[in-house]
């Protein structure tokens, strides 16, 4: 690895086209292949060279994912664009899209056509989908014979033409501000460290919103909700 600049094989890998490279550095983020995986990887890559854009994780460039899926690794991967380096917008919307934009907020939208992807689906895959990964059954080989279809799919989605797959558009999208940095507070009840917009106040102590009981927002598969600590 370049030390001086962590993301110089993806940034050459990008540059060049090279999808393989990129996909096969994406499975070590997502765990494993699948075609909306490759799907998020032809869309970064896409995006980073049509605007021949280069992050550096300082939010100078971002990604606004309109979905939370696989799709989003792809896309993380490929851009330098992540929830840790404050560079990664989430829309809570369920498409399979994703803006790429300076500071300014001029850049490109791109949408993936899902059902594009899903024809290079066999039927033999949609069953085991749908049997393993829908309904959570299933037995091991299953899911190991599941993991082969969709790793065979993923190689086979980048090497599609971007013109069959993606849809592109120029767009201009108010962006926030570079994230604040703030300051902690300790947790009166459990001690812990709290960042101290999240912090609450119970007779004059600063406590945590778990330690509060208070709700919170929580990201999970199904979307944005609301949560509270159950204990």
């Amino acid at each position: 690895m370049d030390v001086e600049n962590p993301r110089r094989e993806i940034e050459e890998a990008v540059a060049a086209g090279d999808l393989t490279t990129l996909l096969k550095t994406s499975g070590m983020l997502h765990g494993h292949f699948c075609p909306f995986l490759a799907a998020g990887v032809k869309a970064g890559a896409l995006a980073m060279r049509e605007l021949r854009a280069r992050s550096t994780g300082m939010e100078d460039l971002l990604a606004i994912v309109e979905t939370n899926n696989c799709f989003s690794d792809g896309v993380q991967m490929t851009t330098g664009c992540t929830f840790g380096n404050n560079a990664l917008i989430f829309r809570d919307c369920g498409k399979t899209a994703f803006s790429l934009v300076a500071r300014d907020g001029e850049g490109l939208r791109v949408r993936v056509r899902a059902e594009r992807v899903m024809q290079e689906r066999s039927p033999e895959a949609t069953a085991l989908f749908e049997k393993v990964v829908v309904k959570r059954a299933g037995g091991a080989e299953e899911g190991r014979r599941l993991s082969a279809l969709w790793r065979e799919l993923s190689f086979r989605v980048i090497g599609l033409p971007d013109e069959e797959v993606l849809d592109v558009a120029r767009v201009s999208v108010e962006v926030p501000p570079y994230a604040r940095i703030f300051a902690s507070a300790t947790c009166s009840v459990c001690g812990e460290s709290v960042m101290e917009t999240r912090a609450r106040f119970k007779d004059g102590k600063p406590v945590c919103l778990d330690c509060s009981g208070q709700e919170y927002g929580r990201l999970a598969g199904d979307g944005i909700s609301i949560g509270r600590r159950v204990s």
